[in-house]
């Protein structure tokens, strides 16, 4: 990078991109092209955005352990299950920018957001937690596919997360959100890996990136506990809709 205010730029991209991220998703969609745009070439910006996301994800792990609200056991088999599929989405990388990809992204952030709109309210009954048995298998298979994703570019896929968690396993979202945060920190370490031995890392910039997006996480996870469900349906909904539009006409 040329100029310091390139640093300043980074660390205050991060900061908005680890709050985003932690409550809702999809942020990487406005750093990779900041990366891009600061003169890292794709598949370096993709790769360097993954030390940004270790430290933001471990940062949210804690804010929100810090308030009492934990799923570690859970997000330990998720996560374990989505770093096989991570490792193999990271060797397969490519750069999937252009307009079919960004356009079918958006599709499917409108579908997420339409299902949480308006998907009837759950009875009591429902809202207990689905993790064993049947539900864990499959929640395992899941998320090895997820992980490939994950591990492939990885923009968008907190919205993919939080859908699965919050209606096939019923947490509610800020437990959603603390067993996200976890399960995106074990696989992406995986990726970050897979990335740094190709040599597709920038460890400097990352680092600074890393700095704004550890302290946006942390603030977005204890206040997110603080503010509850509806706060997170709102926030989620609003980002779902700007990120779509953003993929569909930009």
């Amino acid at each position: 990078m040329e100029h310091w205010y390139h640093y300043l730029l980074l660390i205050v991209v991060g900061f908005t991109v680890g709050f985003i991220n932690t409550i809702a998703g999809g942020a990487s969609l406005i750093s990779l092209p900041v990366l891009i745009f600061l003169g890292l070439p794709p598949a370096v910006a993709n790769g360097t955005n993954r030390i940004a996301i270790v430290f933001q994800t471990a940062t949210a792990a804690l804010g929100f352990k810090s308030k009492g609200v934990s799923n570690m056991r859970f997000a330990l088999y998720l996560g374990i299950a989505a770093t096989i599929g991570a490792i193999i989405g990271a060797n397969i990388a490519v750069d999937i920018k252009g307009e079919t990809y960004n356009r079918i992204l958006s599709i499917i952030m409108i579908a997420v957001v339409l299902l949480i709109t308006f998907k009837p309210k759950m009875k009591a009954a429902d809202l207990v937690e689905r993790l064993e048995g049947k539900h864990l298998w499959i929640s395992i298979i899941g998320f090895f596919f997820i992980g490939i994703y994950g591990g492939f570019i990885n923009a968008g896929i907190g919205f993919i997360i939080i859908f699965f968690l919050h209606y096939f396993n019923r947490l509610s979202l800020v437990k959603t959100n603390a067993t996200k945060v976890v399960t995106v920190l074990i696989y992406t370490i995986a990726a970050l890996a897979v990335f740094a031995y190709n040599g597709k890392v920038d460890w400097v910039v990352g680092l600074i990136l890393a700095i704004g997006n550890a302290s946006g996480a942390w603030i977005a996870s204890r206040y997110s506990v603080k503010k509850g469900d509806g706060f997170i349906k709102i926030f989620l909904v609003v980002m779902v809709l700007i990120m779509a539009v953003k993929l569909w006409f930009f």
